[in-house]
């Protein structure tokens, strides 16, 4: 069936987001590691996408890690050069698929001040027809529960939805629920699969 509205992820589909390549150009691959290895990061960054105050998250992380606190505190004072650049072909597809009358909305893993910090410089975010940011809905991807709301505020659901996310495990979770899927590889595969969908044309999807 044509899906009735598309749902992006934000992270690696329509902005870059690598953590690991920031810290290698900042700190040297070899202690990146190492602190990765000794602090878990992205659980932190779990603690913000789910609602958690961003400085406040990062700066008890510091202070529990005292011998990685400046450059765990680079993650609250560059996170937006993290979060860079724009994956442009992904944000054109975006705004054809609104020329197109397409709904699109956001599912994303994403702090509340993390996105206000994103939106002042990638505009497109205050653009989708509808916004499902997990800091504002206390419940991250892939629990059940954050795909249980989306479906019960918009009305949609099952193959009404088609979605794109660059993690298995939050796609596996929309297939669970019967909704279209594709694995975020590059822009290029997911213009392919919106032409494949009925959605766009192959000159749309350019």
């Amino acid at each position: 069936m044509t899906p009735t509205a598309v749902i992006f992820d934000i992270g690696n589909v329509l902005i870059e987001w690598q953590p690991e390549r920031f810290f290698d150009a900042e700190i040297g691959e070899e202690r990146r590691r190492a602190m990765f290895a000794n602090v878990d990061l992205h659980g932190m960054n779990d603690r913000v996408d789910t609602g958690e105050n961003f400085t406040t998250v990062i700066t008890q992380t510091a202070k529990k890690n005292p011998q990685w606190a400046d450059e765990i505190m680079l993650w609250h004072d560059r996170w937006l050069d993290m979060a860079s650049p724009a994956i442009d072909h992904s944000v054109r597809l975006m705004k054809a698929l609104q020329v197109k009358g397409v709904p699109v909305f956001s599912l994303t893993n994403f702090g509340i001040q993390t996105y206000e910090i994103a939106a002042r410089k990638y505009g497109f975010l205050h653009e989708f027809d509808r916004d499902f940011i997990s800091g504002h809905m206390g419940v991250i991807k892939p629990d059940p529960l954050i795909y249980e709301m989306l479906e019960q505020t918009s009305g949609l659901s099952g193959g009404n939805l088609l979605f794109t996310d660059d993690r298995t495990d939050n796609i596996a979770a929309a297939e669970a629920r019967g909704w279209q899927t594709h694995l975020f590889e590059s822009p290029k595969g997911w213009a392919d699969r919106l032409v494949a969908a009925g959605l766009l044309t192959q000159e749309d999807a350019q």
